[in-house]
This record gives structure tokens, sequence and C-alpha cells, in this order.
């Protein structure tokens, strides 16, 4: 039977941190900056319980299976409105 490797429980990556264009600053109620905040609680979730199965298997441990450095929690200033077009 083949030994498990770092890749057979890769760390979770961080959602993308929208951009302040991506932002059409009407108001929506589900706002891009919104969608990403529950991204990211999603991700830390999932990357408490990849460090927490890695603890448990730390022959599993390699170069490779660091996560990626955590994506900054407050969301950016949304700025001023652009005026429509």
């Amino acid at each position: 039977m083949p030994r498990a490797t770092p890749s057979d429980d890769p760390p979770p990556r961080p959602p993308m941190r929208p951009d302040l264009d991506d932002c059409c600053h009407s108001g929506c109620t589900q706002c891009v900056f919104d969608l990403y905040d529950e991204a990211l609680e999603r991700y830390e979730v999932a990357l408490a319980g990849w460090r927490k199965r890695q603890a448990r298997h730390p022959d599993k441990q390699g170069a490779k299976s660091k996560p990626q450095a955590d994506a900054p929690r407050s969301t950016p200033s949304r700025g001023t409105p652009r005026p429509r077009r």
C-alpha cells in the first residue's frame, strides 16, 4: 500500500479578495465584499481543520503542505461610488 503524501491533504486555498472596482457601490444585498467575507470565514474554518489534521500526522507534513498566507480579515474601504454611465 502506498504511503500518504502531503498532496493527499492539501491546505485549503484562501478566497480571492475582490478589487474595489468589483463593487458597484449601489448597496446590493449581496455585495461582493459580503460574499468575500463569507468565503473567508469558510476558509478559516477549513484551515483550522487542516492544521488540526496536520498536527495529528506530523509525518505527512512537507514543504508543499504549508498553507498560503491568511487573507486579511478587514474589508478595504469601499471608497466613493463611481458615477453611472
